[in-house]
């Protein structure tokens, strides 16, 4: 039975398809700009083994009007908290872009805090922490930053053809942007679950050599997996990541 949730901390968490019978929870992170939404047809598609918890930064969609988080080490800690209530049976992380960082954070604090080994990271679509990249997106003005948006294909057309709705969500994305591109990896002991890197061979953010370097962050198994496609791959092959997700936490030990 869950523990009771405190409003602040239910602001954290969507759970669009309870899963009460379920032998793992699977928590969702979304990229830079995103919301708890995006992953809504994975949740969907994920087997009743997997209950799916998908986190909703704030500043953004029913969270619009509460103060922005511009820095991963901040987010992470109010995630961190957030899923408390939720640590009754083993938990799982998938994270895309900054969501990867986050869930490598997240996962950090669940090992080395509460002694709670995640079944799983999966990151998607984000290089290793630990490999560095000099961005200053977070610094463009609000027409570079929506042709960031537009090339990286993730965000509908129509929104980013919307001025009105843009000054809407212009300074969740900048602030996002912000915690992605000035997080600093702190070096510490390797995790100790297993990790999956999903990413996609023609991503201008992340090569598949970084994206290996993964393999440094943990004492676990490791395992890479390339798609064909850009950032948003995932669109794409939703279907084989699901199944692949599936697989692993049915058996979290599996190389």
């Amino acid at each position: 039975m869950n523990s009771p949730l405190t409003e602040a901390d239910s602001a954290w968490i969507r759970r669009f398809h309870p899963r009460p019978d379920s032998r793992v929870r699977l928590v969702c992170l979304p990229h830079a700009g995103g919301s708890a939404s995006f992953y809504f047809p994975l949740s969907r598609s994920m087997p009743d083994s997997v209950d799916v918890l998908c986190v909703q930064y704030p500043g953004r969609q029913d969270r619009r009007s509460e103060p922005l988080l511009d820095s991963v080490p901040a987010l992470a800690d109010r995630i961190h908290e957030a899923l408390r209530p939720w640590t009754d049976r083993p938990m799982a992380l998938f994270g895309h872009s900054m969501g990867a960082s986050l869930a490598y954070e997240i996962a950090r604090r669940l090992e080395q805090e509460r002694g709670i080994v995640p079944a799983a990271l999966f990151a998607s679509g984000r290089r290793a922490p630990s490999t560095h990249r000099e961005e200053t997106v977070h610094l463009r003005d609000d027409e570079g930053l929506v042709a960031e948006m537009r090339g990286l294909s993730g965000t509908d057309p129509q929104l980013l053809g919307d001025e009105e709705m843009l000054r809407v969500i212009l300074p969740a994305v900048r602030a996002d942007y912000r915690a992605a591109e000035t997080y600093t990896w702190e070096p510490g002991p390797p995790l100790r679950c297993p990790v999956t890197c999903l990413v996609g061979d023609d991503d201008p953010k992340v090569t598949v050599e970084e994206a290996a370097a993964w393999s440094g962050h943990t004492a676990g198994p490791f395992e890479l997996k390339v798609f064909p496609g850009g950032h948003f791959f995932l669109a794409r092959h939703q279907t084989e990541i699901v199944r692949l997700m599936a697989s692993r936490l049915e058996a979290p030990d599996r190389p």
